[in-house]
């Protein structure tokens, strides 16, 4: 399995305005059919990895925080070996899917050898821990030297940082959180400071500029807008609200 720097190039022939309509129409149904909207997903992150990764026959990929599992047949059907961890076992068994390669642990600790994954994955996982960058130090430990680690992740400040609680955030996560509560009964599945929190592309950017000694960064795009608005992401404050969603793909050295 090979790793490419043509990656970013390829990335950007896939982010077509319809692939975008496509991805934000399907947010629409996270609640109410994640089956369809988990299976785009997993669709459109295998092919997002294999612009980088273009031969994934054989490689070992590490989803981390891989939920449910519906991934799994999106890696296999490249001929991928695919595995995920998840830290909870009700989200787990959300999606009633069989899961192979399926281990229950921690993104801060994974439980893995130092050097062993070819490719190791997070996708909307870093706005959902309070510790993101520790995670992504770890998924660098267990990634091997040529592997590339692709980290992908929702922005507080764009029009999905809110997640189910739409664009309250903007009012601030605990506010938002209690208008969610008084008018559905219940409280948001994503609750601020406990299961969500505010991630800004600052802090990834300078995550990997700390990491450089360990890995090369090939690209930092945001992945549901297409390439003719990717300039957002060189705009301080510009690139926190209209980004939505920065990708940090690098190659551990």
């Amino acid at each position: 399995m090979t790793t490419t720097t043509s990656g970013r190039d390829r990335m950007a022939r896939l982010a077509t305005l319809r692939r975008a309509a496509g991805l934000l129409n399907d947010f629409r149904y996270e609640q109410s059919d994640p089956a369809r909207f988990y299976g785009a997903l997993a669709t459109d992150t295998a092919e997002m990895v294999e612009a980088f990764v273009p031969d994934l026959d054989g490689g070992v990929i590490l989803d981390v925080g891989g939920g449910p599992g519906y991934f799994a047949d999106a890696f296999r059907a490249r001929g991928a070996h695919y595995m995920s961890v998840e830290p909870d076992p009700a989200e787990m068994h959300a999606g009633g899917l069989e899961h192979r390669g399926s281990v229950r642990g921690s993104g801060q600790n994974l439980p893995f050898a130092d050097d062993c994954i070819d490719v190791t994955l997070s996708s909307n996982v870093v706005e959902h821990t309070s510790t993101p960058w520790e995670m992504a130090d770890d998924m660098l430990r267990v990634t091997r030297p040529g592997g590339v680690v692709i980290i992908s992740y929702t922005l507080w400040w764009g029009p999905f940082g809110g997640h189910e609680m739409g664009l309250t955030h903007y009012l601030g996560g605990h506010r938002a959180a209690r208008l969610y509560t008084r008018r559905h009964g219940h409280p948001p599945k994503n609750l601020f400071g406990t299961s969500l929190f505010a991630v800004h592309a600052t802090d990834g950017l300078r995550w990997a500029e700390s990491a450089t000694d360990r890995a090369e960064l090939l690209a930092a795009f945001p992945r549901y807008i297409p390439r003719w608005m990717w300039w957002v992401m060189r705009v301080p404050g510009l690139r926190e609200v209209l980004g939505t969603n920065l990708v940090l793909v690098l190659r551990k050295r």
